[in-house]
């Protein structure tokens, strides 16, 4: 069994993993040695990676470098894709794995990874396993913060599920319409643009709102192309882990 953890800029997710099955996967906002000790008390992990978007190191995972075999997932470890990015050593590691998961998930396929955490991103890699990089723009959450923080009257609201017109008729739908409006806009713009003729395509939505970007595109006509794969950087980084012992 592997165990696979990804540091966000938000939360940290951590999932458990035999061979290519997913067993079971959290996500936390801090972790302590608690935490990584009640996941090994509940299942037999005999190795473990890790990939950060933080420089520091927390405590708890010398703790987990003590107890097993423990792999920071870098820039090199790009087993079935070919990676063309111009500047590999600035390329988010979240990044990486996603296009690495998509890569062993759908062998032989082009694939459009749309990550929506933190921020947004945009992902490419063709059937051949090429990979020549994206886009990133700002999350969900970030653009209403982002109108709260750097206006002095505007408040700060959440997102809406159900909102689902084309302009607001006060201050908060007025937001609401701009932001999500906005995204879906902008997801179908780089989604098109993407899309070949004749190409066999998969558009797979990642991260903490790919469910709400699959409510904002579910009536498109990109609806067939659409999957869903929360967990694409961890089954990334399992793959890696993988790829490596092989």
């Amino acid at each position: 069994m592997n165990l696979a953890i990804d540091i966000g800029n938000t939360y940290t997710k951590i999932a458990v993993f035999k061979r290519d099955e997913l067993l079971h996967a959290e996500q936390y906002q801090e972790v302590d040695a608690t935490i990584i000790n009640n996941f090994l008390h509940d299942h037999p992990v005999k190795r473990a990676i890790i990939s950060s978007v933080k420089k520091e190191n927390a405590g708890w995972q010398t703790l987990l470098a003590e107890k097993m075999p423990l792999i920071y997932f870098n820039r090199g470890m790009t087993k079935g894709i070919v990676n063309h990015y111009l500047t590999p050593e600035t390329l988010g590691l979240d990044r990486l794995a996603a296009v690495i998961g998509a890569r062993y998930l759908y062998p032989g396929k082009s694939s459009l990874i749309i990550d929506g955490g933190t921020c947004i991103t945009y992902d490419w890699v063709d059937a051949g396993g090429d990979y020549f990089g994206g886009s990133i723009s700002p999350g969900l959450n970030m653009r209403y913060k982002a109108l709260n923080n750097y206006t002095a009257g505007l408040p700060l609201i959440s997102a809406d599920e159900t909102f689902n017109v084309n302009y607001g008729n006060d201050t908060t739908t007025a937001i609401r319409s701009g932001v999500q409006n906005g995204i879906k806009y902008e997801l179908k713009g780089f989604t098109e643009s993407y899309i070949k003729e004749g190409q066999e395509l998969n558009i797979l939505l990642s991260g903490g709102d790919s469910i709400f970007f699959d409510t904002l595109l579910k009536n498109s006509i990109f609806a067939p192309y659409i999957k869903i794969e929360p967990y694409l950087v961890l089954k990334g980084l399992n793959a890696a882990i993988q790829n490596n012992n092989d």
